[in-house]
């Protein structure tokens, strides 16, 4: 089953209650309503952006996603600040001398939410649940893992197909749920799994059955996540780390500065316009820019004309105004060369990245398949509803291509709605602006999750590339054992990608946050004293680690 793959529920209880309020954003809580109601609770960290669609780790993927996802579970393996990974659920594993079969001792001080001990058949449950369902992270395993069982309690045994790199590095997005809890709240009146019913999508969507450091307290659809603090967690508590947290839709630049200033937000989202970040400073407030690992894309749909042309890819690459972007619309970033960032391993430090140049953009234009037929010079865009700054990138975009008798066509599209419309090649644009990051820190990853062809049908991969060579060069290289071989071929496979032109990379995301001064946030400082610091989406936001020091609110 693809990762496209989603059961009529889920999609009845979010994408099409969206749909439904014809293409409005969803209603951001009330700083003086829904944030407020809870603020008998003091300690708590508040993050607004946009709410998490599915808290399921089975299912979901964005970053909101991601964040509800390391705070309400755990995952196998832990994420380390320098790109490598420590022993979490897993206490040690051993590989065979072939590469294909890892070993994985399990702790036996884990309890779920539920009370309950974690055993190793929860994690094979786990994995197994995840590439059956074939969404979320599953993309990362599908095709690699053979096999996965517990032959006890404290033993996992993960047979793989070939062997695979960074196998171990992917492990942070393998999230271990609770077996029992699960099978108890699956909905038989689907048989989307046959015996699974709908594996317990539906239940899993306003409910957790996780281990991690918080559970589930509250989730309203289309607005918000609440997690509390889970006393028995296995790793135990540091004083004034949060009690609460809350993971809200509130991503109007005006309510995010409101509720920063009467202390109702916390953390205060990536990427608001700079005066709100400035005005924010005024109050006291803590802005720091975290480092690129990801960046900005303007995914391109490869199959629907005139995107379909190469030649008209590298035309529309030559027609954006890379220079005013980060010179206007998001100070500081820097321009991308290529998909992957500059920090990752594996990046390909020689491709020059394309420029702003309408005269090569017209060059591109004469050479496609379309030169002769401007009937066809019609690009239809959809930008992210819950980010208003891509409404600028939208407009200049806009501006610069009709110097070329380009008609663009700009539609604001909330991010549930451009994730349905990614399903099929029919209903994708031909152009959709997309934040993205790595689930791991490695080129391969951006390879495998944008633009192999088992990530077509998702958010992350609009372009539709569906390169059968592509596809077999990207395993190639996941394959290969060796560190230095395999960033050899990562770099072939950046310059195969940069000649096709699937994507305009807008530029490196440098994100940044505004932080309240009594809350102490581990990856702020980082970035606030120049300390390195990269973390898979999601785990810069792990609350646990954080502070809260109510004498200073």
């Amino acid at each position: 089953m693809t990762r496209k793959t989603l059961t009529i529920m889920a999609m009845l209880l979010c994408t099409c209650l969206i749909i439904g309020l014809a293409g409005c954003t969803p209603k951001a809580p009330d700083p003086q309503g829904e944030l407020s109601a809870h603020d008998d609770m003091e300690s708590i960290i508040r993050f607004g952006r946009d709410w998490p669609t599915y808290i399921d780790p089975g299912v979901g993927s964005s970053y909101t996603c991601q964040v509800a996802h390391a705070n309400l579970y755990d995952p196998l393996v832990f994420p380390n600040t320098d790109g490598t990974v420590r022993p979490h659920v897993a206490s040690e594993w051993t590989v065979s001398e072939d590469g294909l079969t890892y070993t994985f001792k399990i702790r036996q001080d884990i309890k779920f939410h539920s009370g309950n001990l974690l055993k190793a058949s929860d994690v094979a449950f786990s994995m197994n649940r995840l590439l059956t369902i074939g969404e979320g992270f599953s993309h990362l395993y599908h095709g690699v893992v053979k096999e996965c069982y517990a032959p006890d309690d404290e033993t996992v045994v993960m047979e793989l197909n070939y062997t695979f790199g960074p196998f171990a590095n992917s492990l942070v997005r393998f999230y271990i749920l609770e077996e029992d809890l699960v099978m108890a709240n699956i909905d038989k009146s689907v048989d989307t799994y046959g015996e699974y019913g709908d594996y317990g999508k539906t239940w899993l969507l306003t409910n957790d059955a996780g281990s991690g450091p918080y559970k589930v307290k509250e989730v309203r659809l289309e607005e918000y996540v609440m997690g509390e603090r889970f006393d028995d967690y296995f790793l135990g508590w540091e004083e004034n780390a949060p009690k609460n947290f809350m993971v809200t839709n509130l991503n109007d630049p005006v309510a995010q500065r409101t509720a920063f200033a009467n202390k109702e937000l916390e953390i205060a989202r990536d990427n608001l316009p700079q005066e709100t970040y400035a005005e924010i400073e005024k109050m006291g407030g803590l802005v720091v820019t975290k480092s690129a690992t990801g960046g900005w894309n303007m995914m391109l749909n490869t199959k629907n004309a005139p995107t379909d042309c190469v030649y008209f890819r590298k035309a529309l690459a030559y027609a954006f105004d890379y220079d005013t972007l980060v010179a206007s619309i998001l100070p500081g970033s820097a321009k991308s060369t290529g998909p992957v960032a500059s920090v990752l391993f594996g990046k390909n430090h020689d491709l020059p990245g394309y420029e702003y140049n309408l005269d090569k953009a017209r060059e591109m234009l004469s050479k496609s398949k379309y030169a002769n037929d401007p009937d066809k010079w019609f690009v239809s865009l959809a930008w992210c509803a819950e980010v208003p700054e891509q409404e600028k990138m939208s407009l200049m975009f806009q501006a610069s291509l009709k110097e070329l008798g380009i008609t663009l066509e700009i539609t604001k599209t909330p991010f549930s709605v451009m994730t349905a419309n990614a399903q099929t090649i029919e209903t994708t644009p031909n152009a959709s602006i997309v934040l993205w990051s790595p689930s791991f820190l490695e080129a391969g990853d951006v390879f495998k999750s944008r633009y192999h062809s088992a990530s077509t049908g998702s958010w992350e991969q609009m372009e539709w590339l569906l390169d059968e060579e592509l596809d077999a060069m990207i395993d190639d290289a996941l394959s290969t054992v060796d560190n230095d071989e395999r960033g050899r071929k990562y770099r072939a496979i950046e310059e195969y990608i940069f000649d096709l032109c699937p994507t305009i990379w807008m530029c490196a995301n440098d994100s940044k946050f505004a932080v309240q001064p009594y809350v102490e946030w581990p990856i702020a400082t980082y970035y606030k004293e120049n300390v390195p610091a990269l973390m898979p989406g999601g785990f810069d936001l792990y609350f646990r680690d954080c502070k809260v020091f109510l004498d200073k609110k």
